[in-house]
């Protein structure tokens, strides 16, 4: 990489590594599936933290520019044709929209050292933990939907909150974050010997999955959250908009 970090500049270091980064993996050298190099060389060739450039490598993940593989590295992603929502709630909005009166039949609170995808998602530092939320929820007398939350640790929360609240009000109103964007990726399972005894089905039945990143409007990941979704209770909606394109 010849283009080199001006200290002297008023913009901040990370901005400048996120626009060379932009432009070497639309080079012909890394485009379309290629991969970085190390994140411990590229920190040394653009002179920044490796923790600073996990800032910059999760942003550009997030805009679906970079795809990460656990023993593999940071490759740039193929090009695909992105979608994106203009609106999304949390389940307890979404609930309320429609109508429904939601239970917490079972709700656990720990502290834990999470997997290396969300230890990396968070760019956590060696020896720190995150807290952990399980909810199992649902109708008066029917859970459908087990929830498994991992929080950024620099947010804040003390695991003392309580989360019968909705979570996101607790962030806005207690810490005032306010949550942005999220990514998200929805896909058919079967259920495990855990998820099918929280919901009380035969293990291997279908369930949804949902794995659902959350970002402030700093971009700043806020939420790991992943969801299991009883089959015959699962009806996801994403209310979306295509953007104006002028006269045809």
């Amino acid at each position: 990489m010849k283009s080199k970090l001006d200290r002297n500049s008023e913009l901040p270091l990370h901005i400048q590594a996120e626009k060379l980064i932009r432009k070497l993996i639309v080079s012909p050298e890394f485009a379309n599936g290629q991969l970085l190099p190390k994140e411990l060389d590229l920190a040394k060739q653009l002179g920044i933290s490796r923790s600073t450039l996990r800032h910059v490598l999760n942003k550009l993940v997030y805009d679906g520019l970079l795809t990460r593989k656990k023993g593999v590295g940071t490759k740039v992603a193929k090009q695909v044709i992105p979608a994106k929502a203009t609106e999304w709630l949390s389940f307890s909005q979404e609930m309320n929209s429609r109508g429904i009166p939601i239970r917490n039949f079972e709700m656990h609170i720990s502290w834990c050292n999470p997997p290396q995808e969300i230890f990396d998602f968070f760019s956590m530092k060696k020896g720190e933990r995150v807290l952990k939320l399980e909810r199992l929820r649902g109708k008066t007398d029917d859970p459908f939907v087990y929830f498994i939350s991992y929080f950024n640790p620099n947010i804040g929360l003390t695991g003392e909150e309580d989360f019968n609240r909705p979570l996101y009000e607790i962030l806005r109103t207690d810490y005032s974050i306010i949550v942005h964007d999220s990514q998200e990726e929805i896909s058919a399972k079967s259920a495990d010997k855990f998820i099918a005894e929280k919901f009380e089905i035969e293990e291997n039945s279908p369930v949804l999955f949902r794995k659902r990143l959350v970002f402030d409007n700093y971009k700043t990941p806020i939420e790991y959250n992943i969801g299991y979704y009883k089959a015959n209770n699962a009806i996801y909606s994403v209310i979306s908009a295509r953007e104006a394109l002028g006269p045809r």
